[in-house]
This record gives C-alpha cells, sequence and structure tokens, in this order.
C-alpha cells in the first residue's frame, strides 16, 4: 500500500460519521444498506451519501447494487493492509 493510499484512508477516518458507519459495519457482519445508515446517523440521505461515498473512494468498503438499493461491505484486506502499514511506519 501506497502512502498516498495511507493518506486517503486516514482523511476518510476523520469524521466521526464515517467512524460510526464503520463501527456499525463492523457489529453487522462488515456490512450495511444505505437505508440503515439514515437510521443509525439521522442526518438526510444526501449527507449519508457523501461520507458512504469519501468510504468507497478510500477503498474501505465496497459498493454493490442490488435492484434500486445500493449495499455496503467492509473491504477486509484494504482495512488489514492499512493498520499493518500504520504499525511499520
Amino acid at each position: 500500500m501506497e502512502l498516498k493510499q495511507i493518506e486517503k484512508i486516514s482523511k476518510a477516518l476523520s469524521d466521526i460519521n464515517r467512524l460510526k458507519i464503520l463501527q456499525y459495519m463492523q457489529k453487522n457482519q462488515g456490512k450495511v444498506e444505505c437505508t440503515h445508515a439514515c437510521d443509525l446517523l439521522d442526518l438526510a440521505q444526501p449527507s449519508i451519501s457523501h461520507h458512504i461515498k469519501k468510504l468507497v473512494e478510500s477503498g474501505l468498503i465496497n459498493q454493490h447494487k442490488i435492484g434500486r438499493n445500493y449495499h455496503y461491505s467492509l473491504n477486509h484486506e484494504v482495512w488489514d493492509n492499512y493498520m499493518l502499514r500504520l504499525k511499520n511506519l
């Protein structure tokens, strides 16, 4: 993992709402639907979409479209590599 990717992930993790999304995903077998995230954070759907987009762009979560809804899953490989790189800095 390159330093630029570490920076991107670190910036994505710098927001409390994104951390709450990831925390919820950890408790929910690494998955979340956008509608559940709206209930979790008590934010408007556009704000939720913005936070999820940042997590997707960083590579921390994967996006899957099923019908009209998006489902998100934790990218364990990226997370594990990120944590390993931080330990070795």
